[in-house]
């Protein structure tokens, strides 16, 4: 089956649109009889439900793909008023962030990014359900989450972008992925693109081309936008893609302290630790404990082992990417939590099989969610986690 996908490259390349044609299985198209109906994971499903269901917040447009593709952030609080006095390099010359922050360092400002990588739907249902809960206080499937609730309340700015990658998501041409047991082909063909004869390109040999020539693939993925570029790669310091200007530019007003940024690539939900400015690496560990606690305890984790599931030393470290880029450009701690896919079961928790379910997925994702939240209540943001050490 030809699937036809519009890619809109007038912002790369100045010239008119074309029209790829992907030739993609027929069999990988299934999905699941049933969907359930807190699985909105579309671009124009969650264009849908931002028009219809956002009332405390407010949803604006922060950029646009290099696809032509708007892309969408909720906005709920208010933001820092006034500038600081430095760029964020100088104030840690200056060795005082406030700085670089402003008057207000003492806000709290939370950022939630998902779907950068468009064949990855878990952190798109998850921010969607997380605007359910702060708009009505449950979620979509009728769940309260009171501690979001109070968290979300004790915090000053919170903003989430459900899919920061538009054109990879509206490539994928699927609400959900039918179940595939153990086989992560499917879902890894939608994730990293497909070779011209169809076998799997592959992680990580799909970043081994950035940007990719979509004609020499018969699918590139979900991790490209239209021009080719995947942005959790990006040419950051020299010709950024719009999308991550739109994130920069976004950053630099908003001055946030915390940013997540959900993708899908793990057994189970898992932090990954990217390069990021040395001094928080302590507060990366304390949050990271904190999150795979709260994961452990909900049985949501490879074992009931508080103490080993929430131990950082067993972190990953990532290269430099998107999040190391955002650290070094606004002063952010940004932590990258890798889900499991909805469409295998490849877990076992203390030996046992384990089903990775959509609804457990929700869970996994709005623990985690509430659990940053809080952690940045408690603790108090970029200005407490590296207080002013120049001399007087």
């Amino acid at each position: 089956m030809s699937v036809l996908i519009s890619r809109r490259r007038a912002l790369a390349t100045g010239l008119a649109a074309p029209v790829t044609r992907f030739s993609i299985r027929p069999d990988y198209l299934a999905e699941p009889d049933i969907i359930p109906s807190f699985w909105i994971s579309t671009f124009d499903d969650v264009g849908r439900f931002l028009s219809q269901n956002i009332r405390k917040g407010a949803v604006r447009v922060i950029g646009t793909s290099a696809g032509g593709r708007p892309i969408r952030a909720v906005f709920y609080g208010q933001p820092r008023a006034g500038k600081g006095t430095s760029t964020f390099s100088g104030s840690l010359g200056f060795r005082d962030v406030r700085a670089y922050i402003g008057p207000d360092y003492a806000r709290k400002v939370y950022l939630d990014i998902c779907g950068v990588h468009g064949g990855e739907f878990e952190g798109i249902v998850g921010s969607v359900n997380l605007l359910s809960v702060l708009e009505t206080g449950q979620d979509l499937r009728g769940r309260r989450w009171p501690e979001i609730t109070a968290a979300a309340g004790a915090l000053d700015r919170i903003i989430v972008i459900p899919i920061m990658n538009p054109d990879g998501r509206v490539r994928v041409p699927l609400r959900m992925i039918r179940h595939r047991g153990r086989d992560e082909t499917v879902q890894e063909y939608f994730n990293t693109g497909g070779k011209p004869d169809g076998t799997l390109i592959g992680w990580p040999k799909c970043k081994e081309h950035n940007p990719v020539d979509f004609s020499t693939t018969q699918f590139p993925g979900g991790y490209p936008n239209d021009a080719g570029v995947n942005i959790q790669h990006d040419d950051f310091f020299g010709s950024p893609q719009p999308e991550t200007r739109a994130l920069f530019d976004l950053t630099a007003r908003e001055r946030p302290d915390l940013i997540l940024n959900m993708h899908t690539g793990a057994i189970y939900l898992q932090p990954l630790c990217s390069f990021l400015e040395p001094a928080l690496t302590p507060v990366f560990e304390a949050l990271y404990r904190r999150v795979m606690t709260a994961l452990t305890q909900a049985g949501l984790e490879h074992t009931g082992d508080v103490a080993k599931e929430s131990d950082p030393t067993r972190l990953r470290m990532s290269p430099f990417n998107l999040d190391s880029a955002l650290n070094m450009h606004c002063g952010s701690l940004n932590f990258l939590i890798e889900s499991p896919m909805h469409s295998t079961s490849t877990a076992e928790r203390d030996g046992k099989p384990f089903l990775q379910t959509p609804d457990r997925l929700l869970d996994a994702h709005l623990i985690a969610q509430q659990e940053a939240m809080k952690f940045l209540v408690d603790t108090g943001g970029r200005a407490r986690w590296t207080p002013p050490s120049r001399p007087k």
